[in-house]
């Protein structure tokens, strides 16, 4: 992808009209990773603890455009999506979170946090067999996040964790669309270990921070609360505060 850049936040490619990214002030913050490796529970613990900090915040995620959101939940249920199809319905969700959401919140000076960006969307499609450079132009539109954080979980302990919390795998996430022999868990394991290795490759590809998600929930929010800090720069701000209390301290 192109990187392109105005004073402001790099887009990937299609600049939208009428976007100037000089204007979008705020912070674009993602969380990636496979359904399991505890995503939605992270993004949660960051947002309480930026909001605690004085930082206001917004969330946004996968399926959640006003304008496609429920209808793609909908299409789902039904097993019968194709490969495109499931990739221009995730696509028409995303674009519309990003003018309707994303853009407005980065413009006031919001953190947005991403409970999921374009990089499973594309890590799904890529997968499921759709041509790479396709599914990026695809995506071009899309902001390019101040950090991006990979919840890296083996696809096993991903089983173990889904079918601890819903006693059930899922049919999506089993890649049973794509048409594999075998049971479900085979299936899972099999899929999520393709949907691993190409998530290793844009690791490096986009720069993900890679933390590591087979950890506890509390060991993996204190290591996200430390890369944000040097992020948001918290501890300069910090000693800055301190510095000039002790100079007003001293003149009184």
């Amino acid at each position: 992808m192109r990187y392109d850049k105005d004073n402001g936040k790099q887009i990937y490619g299609t600049l939208l009209p009428n976007l100037n990214p000089a204007s979008l002030k705020g912070r674009l913050i993602v969380v990636e990773g496979a359904d399991g490796s505890g995503r939605s529970t992270q993004v949660g613990l960051l947002q309480d603890w930026l909001e605690e900090n004085g930082y206001a915040t917004v969330q946004v995620g996968l399926k959640r455009s006003m304008l496609a959101g429920q209808e793609l939940e909908r299409a789902m249920q039904g097993h019968t999506l194709s490969p495109i199809t499931f990739s221009l319905f995730y696509a028409t969700d995303f674009a519309d979170q990003l003018e309707q959401e994303i853009i407005p919140a980065l413009r006031a000076d919001f953190i947005v946090l991403a409970d999921r960006y374009i990089y499973t969307t594309m890590v799904r499609d890529i997968a499921r067999g759709m041509n790479p450079d396709w599914v990026r132009d695809v995506y071009s539109i899309a902001l390019v996040p101040d950090i991006i954080f990979y919840l890296d979980v083996s696809p096993k302990v991903l089983a173990e964790r889904t079918l601890r919390k819903n006693s059930v795998l899922s049919y999506w996430e089993s890649g049973m669309d794509i048409r594999r022999s075998g049971d479900w868990y085979e299936c899972f394991i099999r899929y999520q270990r393709q949907v691993h290795k190409v998530f290793e490759g844009m690791a490096t590809a986009y720069g993900f921070e890679v933390v590591d998600g087979n950890r506890t929930p509390l060991q993996v929010a204190a290591d996200l609360r430390r890369r944000m800090r040097a992020l948001l720069g918290m501890e300069a701000r910090s000693s800055a505060k301190k510095a000039r209390k002790k100079r007003r301290a001293e003149k009184a």
